[in-house]
C-alpha cells in the first residue's frame, strides 16, 4: 500500500498496461496450448473414454432390463399355470361335489322308493286281512 501512494498516475497506468498484456499473453498462450494437437488428442481420448463409458453402461442398463424383462415373463407364467391349476383344481371340486349330490340323490330316491314298496305291501296286507263282502 505504501508503494502505490508513491507511485504517479502515467507509472499505475503503465503498470495497468503491463498487467492488461500480461493477462492477454497468458490468455493466448493457454489458447494455443488448447489448440495444440497434444491437448486436441487429449480431448479425443477423453471423448473416446467418455463414450465407452457411455456405452457400457447402457448395455448394462440393457441387460437388467433384460433380466427383469425375463424375470417378468417367468412370473407371468408361474402365476397363468398357478391360475390354470387352481381353475382345474376347482372344476375336479365342483365335480366330485355334482357328484355326490347325484350320489345321495340317487341313495334318497331309492329309500323313498323302498319306504313307499313297504307302505304299499302293508296296505296290500291290510287289505287282504279285511274280509270280502
Amino acid at each position: 500500500m505504501n508503494r502505490s501512494n508513491n507511485t504517479s498516475f502515467a507509472d499505475r497506468l503503465s503498470a495497468a498496461a503491463d498487467a492488461k498484456k500480461a493477462q492477454l499473453e497468458r490468455a493466448a498462450r493457454a489458447r494455443s496450448e488448447a489448440e495444440s494437437p497434444v491437448a486436441v488428442e487429449r480431448r479425443t481420448a477423453r471423448a473416446a473414454v467418455r463414450v465407452a463409458r457411455d456405452a457400457r453402461i447402457a448395455e448394462r442398463k440393457a441387460t437388467k432390463r433384460a433380466s427383469e424383462a425375463r424375470q417378468a415373463a417367468a412370473l407371468a407364467v408361474a402365476q397363468a399355470a398357478e391360475t390354470a391349476a387352481r381353475e382345474i383344481a376347482l372344476k375336479a371340486e365342483q365335480e366330485a361335489r355334482d357328484a355326490e349330490f347325484a350320489e345321495r340323490t340317487a341313495r334318497e330316491a331309492a329309500v323313498e322308493a323302498e319306504r313307499q314298496a313297504a307302505r304299499d305291501a302293508r296296505y296290500a296286507a291290510r287289505k287282504a286281512r279285511k274280509p270280502k263282502g
